[in-house]
């Protein structure tokens, strides 16, 4: 069945609260665009791409102008045809959540074309799925209120923010373990804000306060101060800034820099996210499943390949306690820090809460 166009629907969804990492970086709405793949039947299917200008250097503008840009070359390939559609979206460099949103818009279409589900296709054999929880940085009352609430929801990992005091992440850590105990385990997510200097110390300190890995402790392009880190054993790596595409996985196996590998279908799409699960499989890296501030769609999505063999750590399935409003057509719950991937199956956006939350300048 041929592909006869090509839809992009911005949408804003308010956050309880703002989500800070890194240096500098702050997001304080969720402003995604719902991609749809029209067949010729009338068929179509959907993801959500996720602007992200700190990270890919998409906005929602860009976004509609890489659809205009590859509509010429997806139209009229037949959506059943995954080499081409693959060949044409690689067309273009960069632009990571577009094309991942079309990859799992075309998976979406081709299943519903041939009278079967994303579901169907992609659901794994693990289907109680272990989360995690993005805890931004903040003061150490909103962090811990935040800790609190998401708790009660069920989570019983926290991936904690830090990077820009040392010292008062460090506390945040303690007030943390002391609040929750064993009940709930921690890791931290560095957002490349450390040095070779100063990373072996504070990877130390992390460890010492039983954290369970640390995500991006240094600069992506320091790959043999990375290397070197990793050699350290101090405490394992989570591979995420350094691995966006599949071409930067083989390059960090080749210098081993990680222990565990992030992936994200809000950037590499269904087909190349399996194709990373398989290098890391073979490579006898561990696997988690991350987010991109995912609304319910984007965590649904990630939840298929969360399921998958070789998906061996806790994913950021749970970003849509974040959020206030929803454009699908009910909600995800979390049970003592389990997803139950049934959950997913009869997921579906909500043509009147999509209409609800479109950014008025789009209509």
């Amino acid at each position: 069945m041929k592909i006869s166009r090509l839809e992009a629907i911005p949408y804003r969804l308010p956050m309880n609260g703002s989500l800070q990492w890194g240096a500098h970086s702050k997001l304080s709405v969720a402003e995604h665009v719902l991609i749809r793949v029209h067949l010729e039947n009338g068929t179509f299917g959907e993801s959500e791409a996720p602007p992200r200008p700190t990270i890919y250097g998409e906005t929602i503008a860009s976004i509609h102008g890489i659809l205009q840009h590859l509509s010429p070359v997806l139209v009229g390939l037949k959506v059943e045809d995954t080499a081409d559609v693959a060949g044409a979206l690689g067309s273009v460099s960069n632009n990571n959540t577009a094309k991942g949103a079309l990859d799992m818009a075309c998976w979406d279409a081709r299943a519903k074309t041939a009278g079967s589900s994303l579901f169907e296709k992609l659901a794994g054999p693990n289907r109680d799925l272990r989360v995690s929880y993005i805890l931004g940085i903040s003061d150490e009352t909103t962090m811990l209120e935040e800790a609190r609430r998401v708790f009660a929801a069920g989570v019983r990992v926290l991936k904690v923010k830090v990077g820009r005091d040392h010292e008062k992440d460090l506390q945040v850590i303690h007030n943390l373990n002391f609040e929750f105990g064993n009940e709930m385990k921690l890791y931290a997510d560095s957002n490349e804000t450390l040095t070779p200097e100063t990373a072996p110390k504070a990877l130390e300190a992390m460890r010492d306060a039983g954290l369970l890995y640390v995500e991006e402790p240094l600069p992506v392009r320091q790959i043999k101060a990375r290397a070197n880190l990793r050699k350290l054993e101090i405490l394992p790596i989570i591979a995420d800034d350094s691995t966006f595409t599949k071409a930067d996985l083989e390059r960090e196996l080749d210098f081993d820099t990680f222990d565990v590998l992030n992936i994200k279908t809000a950037r590499t799409g269904f087909t190349q996210s399996l194709e990373m699960l398989e290098l890391a499989k073979i490579a006898g890296k561990g696997v988690m499943l991350g987010s991109q501030a995912s609304t319910t769609l984007g965590t649904v999505h990630a939840a298929l390949i969360a399921s998958q063999t070789g998906v061996t750590d806790p994913s950021e399935l749970s970003f849509f306690l974040k959020l206030e409003g929803e454009i699908t057509n009910q909600n995800l719950h979390l049970k003592n820090g389990i997803l139950d991937l049934e959950q997913v199956k009869s997921v579906q956006v909500d043509p009147e809460r999509l209409e609800a939350r479109r950014i008025l300048e789009s209509r």
